[in-house]
């Protein structure tokens, strides 16, 4: 054989072995914009779970902060009963001193003098009888004080915790986010809808009393942007918006959907007029009614707040605000 033959022959043989060996790379296409808007939708539904469940733990925060402030409060007075009580108790123990303690209680009881001996025993008693109220008012004093502070600290340690996982809840939320938005870079060339103006949602419709100011509110929030934990005015959650809108009407919602739902009076949907809430399976979302079978919500991260049909997906129930 020529040793060209068998230079073509080994050169065969080692590209053949290279190709056996190489590691295989499969060639991956670019999500096309249907793939990319299904990723959205279900990131966006995830997401507002946990926006959500950081709005419940805030409100749990708010309230644990005004429990421990009535708390402090009630313990300042307590705290001067206590004190009273052990000056009383302290002044008992020195007048008993000053006076000879236990001969004084001794000559009450020898005979002589001009008191009858029930009396000198009735005084007696008397005497007994005040100290030991003295005393039992002290210690209930310092019970209630004691427990009073025990659960003091208990609710400053429930906040403490809470805060602590409300900072973990945030970072992952502006993670989920970040992925979020670079989705919508990727399926639409921007990360959020560009703005749009409040008068695209229409003419509010003439409703009178606190449920017409809420809708109207509701309307004026239109083409501003989702902002998570937000309530207004620059841009809102989903609870975060209803919660304005009846605060506009003097009325107080807390910032979470699934406790709006608690806040509020179940109805039918044939019930339901303007003004009333919409409740999303899970009661993870909450929009706005604003009449002829729309709402008014903050749809989610990237949108902004828009009326639409409220058929946008499984719905949970109906909510009066009372």
């Amino acid at each position: 054989m020529s040793s060209l033959r068998i230079l073509l022959r080994g050169l065969a043989v080692a590209g053949l072995s290279a190709v056996l060996l190489a590691p295989a790379s499969v060639a991956r296409a670019e999500p096309t914009p249907a793939e990319l808007t299904k990723q959205i939708e279900k990131s966006s539904t995830e997401l507002e779970r946990i926006v959500e469940s950081y709005n419940k733990l805030n409100e749990q925060i708010k309230a644990n902060k005004a429990t421990a402030a009535t708390l402090q409060a009630r313990i300042g007075p307590l705290q001067a009963q206590a004190e009273r009580s052990r000056a009383d108790v302290g002044l008992l123990a020195a007048t008993a001193y000053k006076t000879g303690g236990m001969r004084t209680a001794k000559a009450l009881l020898e005979p002589g003098g001009t008191t009858s001996l029930p009396e000198r025993l009735g005084a007696l008693d008397q005497l007994s009888r005040q100290r030991q109220q003295t005393i039992d008012g002290f210690t209930a004093d310092q019970r209630k004080l004691i427990d009073q502070k025990t659960q003091l600290d208990a609710t400053l340690a429930r906040q403490a915790a809470q805060a602590k996982q409300l900072s973990v809840g945030k970072k992952k939320i502006e993670a989920d986010l970040a992925r979020l938005y670079q989705l919508r870079r990727q399926a639409y060339g921007r990360a959020t809808e560009a703005p749009s103006s409040a008068g695209s949602a229409g003419t509010p419709p003439a409703i009178s009393g606190s449920a017409g100011t809420a809708v109207r509110y509701a309307y004026g929030a239109v083409g501003k942007p989702y902002v998570y934990g937000a309530e207004g005015p620059g841009g809102y959650d989903c609870s975060g918006l209803t919660l304005a809108a009846w605060r506009a009407a003097g009325k107080s919602l807390p910032h979470n959907a699934a406790m709006q739902w608690d806040a509020t009076t179940r109805i039918s949907r044939s019930a339901l007029r303007p003004g009333d809430l919409v409740f999303y399976s899970g009661l993870g979302h909450v929009a706005i009614y604003v009449g002829s079978g729309q709402i008014i919500d903050a749809p989610s991260a990237g949108r902004n707040v828009s009326k639409r049909g409220m058929g946008i997906m499984p719905i949970a129930g109906y909510g009066r605000v009372r």
